[in-house]
């Protein structure tokens, strides 16, 4: 199936009315509200995907024995879209995106959707639903494609029936002191992922295992959590959601290299090409918690910050973990991370040239 087949369009007999819909527009939060209307779009292993509609957002209907719930075959994926001062609304690299997916659904033994068509779904959901997209500073639509196995079957085999599906909603701060500095916890516990494992894969599992270590953030003040890798507990890998960064004092950006563990970020990729846009050298490899630790006590560690489609950067100032807390909760948020922060974020609502091109219309 490519974009040449229509998608039906069933539109919503009891949509949000418009007083409503401005009142959460209004305040947002992040996850919390949901448009009037999804994308679903089947696949079959004999008819490859089929049924691409526009229909009123609802629950699913989904059988006991479906390999999703007892197997946990499914993918997703995140980004936003945002809206430019003509009314228009646009989304950033989406192509990396459909890319990731496809690499996850291969990962996860599903069907690998095609990326014009996972573009053109996109665009389908938001040109109805457009008025959800709000204007307010910091604000965007939130949008969700994700994919599940629904085949009725209980054999461990891969399933050979699919959805895929595509919900969106009003997004404001991810977190909720908005953009200012964080404390995150060191896992030493726990590992997010291994070599060989489904780090690289955007699929559900791994968020599941760090929910665990995330709850032990929050009890210790943290508002994410850090972790190493499995091997051998001593490399930096990745947040629970969010990759990570650190600024050396000579100027140099340093951010652990993709080890087949880790999720391929795509704000990631962003901020490393406009850090080199600006002269900085950038460098993927190891960084040990060791050579982090004496870097803040030291000053060899300029900034550290967190990334994601999400909360887009994140200022780390301290990092805590059993007995230590090494950084200051007080500083302040780094230069460069909130210089770049605010280039990245122009860019992506349009307040200035966007010079590499990341930029897809959606409506």
């Amino acid at each position: 199936m490519t974009t040449s087949t229509p998608f039906t369009i069933k539109l919503s007999t009891n949509p949000t009315s418009q007083e409503n819909r401005e009142t959460i527009l209004a305040t947002p939060g992040f996850g919390k509200y949901f448009s009037d209307h999804m994308v679903s779009i089947d696949w079959s292993i004999e008819r490859g995907w089929f049924d691409a509609e526009v229909r009123p957002y609802g629950p699913l209907s989904i059988d006991p024995a479906s390999s999703v719930l007892h197997y946990g075959q499914e993918i997703f994926e995140g980004l936003k879209a945002y809206r430019h001062a003509d009314g228009s609304v646009w989304t950033f690299r989406p192509e990396l995106n459909a890319a990731r997916m496809m690499r996850s659904a291969h990962r996860l033994a599903l069907p690998e959707l095609p990326l014009d068509l996972f573009i053109e779904s996109l665009k389908q959901l938001v040109s109805v639903d457009k008025a959800w997209v709000p204007s307010a500073p910091e604000t965007s639509m939130y949008i969700r494609p994700f994919m599940i196995a629904n085949e009725t079957f209980l054999g461990v085999r891969a399933a050979e029936r699919a959805a895929y599906y595509v919900i969106a909603g009003p997004a404001g701060a991810y977190f909720a002191k908005g953009v200012a500095p964080v404390s995150i916890w060191l896992a030493t516990d726990f590992a997010r992922a291994a070599s060989g494992g489904t780090g690289a894969a955007k699929c559900g599992g791994n968020y599941a295992g760090s929910l665990l270590p995330q709850k032990e953030a929050y009890a210790n003040g943290c508002s994410q959590v850090l972790f190493l890798d499995a091997s051998e507990m001593k490399y930096l890998e990745e947040l629970g959601g969010m990759n990570v960064f650190i600024v050396l004092k000579n100027g140099t950006v340093v951010t652990p290299s993709l080890t087949g563990s880790i999720l391929e970020g795509v704000t990631r990729e962003s901020i490393m090409q406009l850090a080199r846009d600006r002269g900085h050298k950038v460098e993927e490899r190891k960084i040990s918690f060791d050579e982090l630790r004496d870097g803040f006590s030291n000053g060899d560690v300029a900034e550290v910050f967190a990334c994601g489609t999400a909360a887009v950067m994140t200022p780390i100032v301290a990092i805590k973990g059993p007995g230590f807390v090494i950084g200051d909760e007080s500083a302040p948020a780094g230069e460069l991370t909130m210089s770049l922060r605010q280039e990245l974020t122009d860019i992506q609502y349009g307040h200035i040239p966007d010079r590499h091109g990341w930029l897809t219309q959606l409506a």
